[in-house]
């Protein structure tokens, strides 16, 4: 029988290091990249976009490398449905085009941006942080189209007390809109899950909430840009039912840095050097070790040494 999977084998990084919960911060140090309206937007609907957060070059670079990676043709559709090539944990993420790219050079350049890390200051009012090693998503159209929403899903456990803290971010690498598919978020919820929770049966799921009366809200994205969004907020990804347009992705997100757990900080460096996937149950990683046979090891700048934990903040 499969082991059932918790919010602990889903969840991006949340932070021991905070305990007020990101919407109710009060900012101590000046906006760097985030309007008042963005901040705004981010408190209270629980997600925010930072446009041109890279450049549509950096993008397309890293386009380039997703599809050579996974040994796909940009113009030869007949290629871009080849089977994955190891199960996931979880279901719902078989066959939507999870990736298994961890550090390819192209991908730590766009962690190091300026404006990528200076949206996470914003958002965690804070510097010292570290971004988490996380893959790519290559998402070609639908062969049948079928149901237009996405799976909805908290990626904490929300029967946890205190509520987890974390924030997740998709940073668009080509353009995401009605069509191709993409984010799907439930504002709602964020604001209102409290009163909400009353109303539902106390064996509820704490992953996937029951959608009866609720609403989605689709959130488009251009090239470079990038949606960070609370991990309390509950998400989806609508499937692709364009014609003939692959979405792609890069998964970015930062948290505070947990500088006295040595062992995750050298382990966070051992990932780095040995080119490995996270060692959790959520991460299948690529049986050909394509990245260590074809890539090598990324160059770090000062802040890319911080962002993993090679040197300390």
């Amino acid at each position: 029988m499969q082991q059932a999977i918790t919010g602990a084998d889903i969840s991006h990084p949340v932070s021991s290091k905070v305990t007020t919960q990101l919407k109710d911060i009060q900012k101590t140090m000046p906006l760097r990249v985030l309007s008042e309206e963005d901040w705004q937007h981010w408190i209270t609907k629980g997600y925010v976009i930072v446009r041109n957060a890279i450049s549509a070059e950096a993008a397309k670079r890293l386009e380039d490398v997703l599809w050579e990676f996974d040994e796909k043709d940009p113009n030869d559709p007949d290629t871009w449905y080849a089977p994955q090539r190891r199960p996931h944990v979880r279901p719902e993420l078989n066959n939507v085009g999870m990736t298994e790219i961890y550090h390819h050079q192209y991908m730590w350049d766009n962690r190091m941006t300026q404006r990528v890390y200076d949206a996470f200051v914003d958002i965690w009012d804070r510097e010292d942080l570290w971004v988490a090693i996380d893959r790519a998503n290559i998402n070609p159209p639908k062969k049948v189209k079928g149901n237009p929403d996405g799976f909805i899903h908290f990626d904490v456990d929300m029967n946890a007390r205190p509520f987890p803290i974390g924030v997740q971010g998709v940073l668009s690498i080509r353009k995401q809109d009605i069509e191709t598919g993409g984010f799907q978020a439930v504002p709602y919820l964020f604001q209102n899950y409290e009163e909400w929770v009353k109303t539902q049966p106390a064996d509820r799921d704490p992953i996937c909430p029951d959608m009866t009366g609720l609403s989605r809200e689709n959130v488009d994205l251009e090239p470079g840009d990038l949606m960070i969004f609370n991990s309390l907020l509950a998400h989806g990804v609508r499937p692709n039912h364009s014609d003939g347009r692959v979405r792609m992705a890069q998964y970015i997100s930062m948290f505070p840095a947990d500088q006295d757990n040595e062992a995750e900080r050298l382990e966070r460096v051992r990932l780095w050097t040995d080119l490995e996937p996270p060692a959790r149950r959520d991460f299948p990683g690529d049986p050909r070790e394509w990245e260590k046979k074809h890539y090598g090891r990324p160059y770090l700048n000062a802040l890319g040494r911080k962002l993993l934990g090679l040197d300390l903040w």
